[in-house]
C-alpha cells in the first residue's frame, strides 16, 4: 500500500489520508526495523508560486503524524532496543531542479527545510523514512551498564563471560603505556 501524492489530484482537491504502515513495508536500513504497523495520517495541498507571467512553480505542502514501535541495534552489543515515537512535521516540496540557477547564494533556514519531488508524485513512504530516521536516535543503548561484545572473541558480555585472556594487550598501545609510566615517575 503505498500513499502517492500527485500533483495532478492535489490541483482538483487537497488530498487527506489516514493509513497503516505494515511493518516490512519501509527499509530503514542500518538494523532498525519497524514491529508492528504505523498509523499515519495527514494533509497535503498545493501550494503555486507565480515566478513570472507564465511560470508557476507547484509546492507541495505536507502536514502529517505518525505512531509506531521500531527496534535499533544496542551501540554495544547489538541486542535490539525499543524505540517509541510519535511525531508530526510540516514540511514542503518542489519540484527537483526548479531552484537550481547559475548564481551562488546563502543557504537560509528555511531553505534547508524545503524537500524536493520529481515526476509531479511524491511518495509519502520515502518522507515517513527519512522522518523516523531523523527521530531515532544516533545511538542507543539496551542498558546504562552495558558491558558490549569482547573485541577478542565476540561473546555478549552482558550474558556470557569469554575465556579471552584479559591480560593480553595490543601492541598499539604499548608506547602509551610506556609513556604513562614514565609520567608516574
Amino acid at each position: 500500500m503505498a500513499i502517492l501524492i500527485t500533483i495532478l489530484d492535489l490541483e482538483r482537491e487537497p488530498l487527506e489520508f489516514s493509513e497503516t504502515i505494515p511493518a516490512g513495508a519501509i527499509d530503514y536500513g542500518s538494523g532498525i526495523r519497524q514491529i508492528d504497523g504505523m498509523p499515519v495520517s495527514g494533509r497535503a495541498d498545493l501550494l503555486t508560486e507565480h515566478r513570472g507571467a507564465h511560470h508557476l512553480i507547484h509546492d507541495i505542502r505536507l502536514r502529517a503524524g505518525y505512531q509506531g514501535r521500531f527496534e535499533m541495534p544496542c551501540a554495544r552489543c547489538l541486542d535490539p532496543v525499543a524505540q517509541q515515537l510519535e511525531e508530526h512535521f510540516d514540511l514542503l516540496f518542489r519540484p527537483i531542479g526548479v531552484d537550481a540557477d547559475s548564481s551562488e547564494h546563502a543557504i537560509s533556514t528555511s531553505d534547508t527545510e524545503i524537500g524536493y519531488y520529481e515526476g509531479g508524485r511524491l511518495a509519502v513512504e520515502d518522507v515517513l523514512r527519512e522522518q523516523v530516521l531523523l527521530s531515532l536516535p544516533a545511538r542507543a543503548l539496551c542498558r546504562d551498564d552495558c558491558k558490549g561484545l569482547c573485541p577478542r572473541c565476540g561473546l555478549n558480555l552482558n550474558s556470557e563471560v569469554c575465556a579471552c585472556d584479559a591480560s593480553q594487550v595490543d601492541a598499539r598501545w604499548t608506547a602509551l603505556a610506556d609513556l604513562r609510566s614514565r609520567m608516574k615517575t
